[in-house]
């Protein structure tokens, strides 16, 4: 009762806080247009020199190519650095957005209705927290058309961005050393600053269980080797507290590590969204500095962030089932096990239970949904016909229509998605080539067996044909390789995207409301970790 009582205490505590966070309106603003010129090849290794103008800027910038398998896609992603004309970064606000140098353009190419990621971070924004601001643009490049966008903050350290304190190299002992971190859970490279969990993922027929965090910020060129130290240490601490016996303790459990209200929120979140990235790719988490008095300075969930292959949007990992756990993990990467964990004490789903209630009277409601669906359908209008005119791969045809239809397993109308038959249930169709390792050998060091990306990535996708692998495996530029429907026009798939979620949110009030009365997670207990055979991380992260 005790510990009930406490933990009420903290979510009523934190989301009086969370309503104190910065929130944007969710009137939509009006497409807008950008444009930018380059003179060097675009490449996903380096920024090169290039000059953007759009309604409120315009001036040199240094902008690269974004993204791991996305680089197959006839629409590119961007990361974008505003500059001054010496070459150095320089704040500046963009389109209405407060000021900052680091920006994104999202492609909203495998997600036809380019909402998932605006709905996304808005529902976390009117929850309460700091999400990325977006506006919708059409991105004009080198004088070539290519589309809509979606205009991004990036996941920043900033009083108008994720608020934490700053950490210096000096901050090396004591109380400045605690915070503040910004913490994910993705795929990492060398330029990363990272450290593996002691707690193996979870996960249906995964070929790895080993999990790896990285520390953004600081970045690795400034992070020192105490605050790397000490927030592996503290993370491990959290880890292997919540997996002991007294994981639900008050005083010495969870509670003690984690910041109770924001992970409860960021649980109902990507169970609503069904993520399949969700929990273990895009995972972001950060850490503030402990107050003079030694309380504070736990670990936050969010911001969130990369959803195109949320909302039914995705044919692995149950991602298109609405009756489907999304913290269950699937066959892929490994889940962090701990999402589980905290569900298996009465009090944390006592605490889902309550808040996701509140939520569905107003943010989560199915008519706040729609009608933010409805918005950014309207402010889409005009935008339609060019868009896919550029991209007409995004639309089917009727013949491609019925064959889905006739082809779509066990009577699912937005069938199967994925370019290969599945080989059991839940399984990738390859079959193992040894315990943790995958059937194919490596072709470099670290290297899934594709060689990498050309610097300036695949300009009209992977350079492979569309019968590769004996069956458009890449779906003619990688269209079928994640979708699990296809539509022949935006309306279409504006009206299969809130029919999904109307399933989705009957699915959760149904289980949610049995959190207090005896509903138990699937138990799926961690087993030693499993490291893979190929020596590194995968170049791309494809969807294994």
């Amino acid at each position: 009762m005790k510990r009930i009582i406490l933990l009420k205490v903290l979510l009523l505590a934190g989301f009086a806080l969370q309503l104190q966070a910065q929130k944007e309106g969710k009137e939509l603003k009006a497409v807008e247009q950008i444009s930018i010129t380059a003179d060097t090849t675009l490449n996903a290794r380096e920024k090169v020199t290039a000059y953007m103008t759009a309604a409120d800027y315009e001036g040199p910038i240094g902008i690269k190519l974004r993204g791991n398998s996305s680089l197959s896609f006839n629409q590119k992603k961007y990361t974008v650095e505003l500059r001054d004309k010496e070459g150095k970064e320089v704040d500046a606000p963009l389109l209405g957005m407060p000021a900052h140098s680091d920006w994104v353009l999202l492609a909203p190419y495998n997600d036809v209705s380019a909402v998932r990621d605006p709905l996304a971070f808005q529902l976390w924004r009117d929850m309460g927290h700091w999400a990325p601001r977006t506006r919708l643009v059409e991105l004009t490049l080198n004088g070539d058309y290519r589309g809509v966008y979606i205009l991004s903050e990036a996941i920043k350290r900033g009083e108008q961005r994720v608020n934490i304190s700053k950490l210096k190299k000096s901050d090396v002992a004591g109380r400045d050393l605690t915070g503040g971190y910004i913490l994910r859970i993705d795929t990492y490279d060398e330029n990363d600053a990272t450290f593996p969990s002691k707690v193996p993922g979870i996960g249906d027929g995964i070929m790895m269980s080993q999990i790896t965090w990285s520390c953004i910020y600081p970045k690795k060129s400034k992070l020192q080797p105490e605050q790397l130290a000490y927030i592996e240490s503290f993370v491990d601490s959290m880890e292997t507290t919540i997996q002991s016996e007294q994981f639900a303790d008050p005083k010495v459990g969870y509670a003690h590590f984690i910041d109770v209200p924001s992970f409860v929120d960021y649980f109902i979140h990507t169970e609503l969204s069904l993520n399949a990235d969700g929990y273990k790719r895009s995972a972001y988490f950060y850490k503030e500095k402990q107050h003079a008095d030694g309380s504070g300075g736990k670990l936050v969930a969010g911001p969130v962030w990369d959803y195109n292959l949320a909302y039914g949007n995705c044919n692995f990992c149950n991602a298109n089932n609405p009756e489907a756990w999304c913290f269950e993990g699937g066959n892929t990467q490994p889940t962090p096990a701990l999402w589980q964990r905290l569900l298996q004490d009465p009090a944390f789903r006592k605490a889902v239970k309550v808040r996701y209630k509140a939520l569905r009277k107003d943010v989560l409601s199915n008519k706040a949904i729609n009608d933010y669906i409805d918005r950014h359908a309207r402010l889409m209008g005009p935008c339609v016909e060019r868009h896919f005119a550029k991209y007409p791969e995004l639309l089917s045809s009727a013949d491609e229509q019925t064959a889905q239809q006739q082809a779509a397993p066990g009577g699912n109308p937005f069938g199967n998605g994925f370019p290969f038959p599945p080989a059991g249930e839940g399984a990738f169709p390859f079959p193992p080539a040894g315990e943790g390792a995958f059937p194919f050998p490596p072709i470099g060091e670290g290297g899934f067996p594709f060689p990498p990306p050309p610097a300036g990535g695949f300009e009209g996708g992977f350079p492979f044909g569309d019968n590769a692998f004996g069956g458009n495996f890449f779906g003619g530029n990688a269209i079928s390789w994640f979708a699990a429907y296809r539509v022949s026009s935006y309306d279409e798939e504006i009206s299969v995207l809130k029919q999904w979620l109307a399933n989705r949110l009957a699915f959760l009030d149904r289980n949610i409301e049995q959190f207090d009365k005896g509903w138990e997670p699937r138990i799926q207990t961690p087993r030693e970790i499993k490291m893979p055979q190929m020596g590194g991380p995968f170049p791309f992260p494809f969807p294994f």
